[in-house]
């Protein structure tokens, strides 16, 4: 059984409201670290960047305005058929805007591997708080 579920997307990079760049964006997901979905956009010429974030930033901005932080999302209009990712950076921020449905799928995806609510379960969360208290936990990655 696969443990990853991913998925390649266009995203439009948005320069100003005239101007947006069509580019590729990859998703991931690792049922290893069920909280987090990993976005890897491809610019020309550059080397590609890596965003983490929590899965369930993205299925609520998908549906409502929600993130703080680094990472918001939100629907683009009304109708919900594009979703915004702004990511912030000391470098500046970023403007992604993607059609809803390809997203949607890939978090439908993602839930089928681990369900929402479901990421830490029985002896997991027992061995996760275990690991907490003792002070030997894992180290935070963000």
């Amino acid at each position: 059984m696969h443990n990853t579920v991913r998925a390649r997307m266009a995203m439009h990079l948005v320069v100003s409201s005239e101007l947006s760049f069509r580019i590729a964006v990859d998703l991931d997901y690792d049922g290893d670290d069920p909280f987090a979905v990993r976005l890897t956009f491809h610019l020309p010429g550059d080397e590609p960047v890596t965003w983490v974030f929590a899965r369930e930033l993205l299925v609520d901005g998908t549906g409502r305005p929600t993130g703080e932080g680094d990472v918001h999302v939100h629907p683009a209009d009304e109708d919900l058929g594009e979703t915004c990712v702004v990511l912030r950076s000391p470098a500046g921020d970023a403007l992604l805007r993607a059609a809803t449905a390809p997203l949607l799928a890939f978090l439908a995806r993602t839930d089928r591997l681990v369900p929402m609510g479901q990421e830490l379960s029985g002896g997991e969360l027992d061995e996760e708080l275990a690991s907490i208290l003792s002070g030997t936990g894992h180290e935070n990655a963000g």
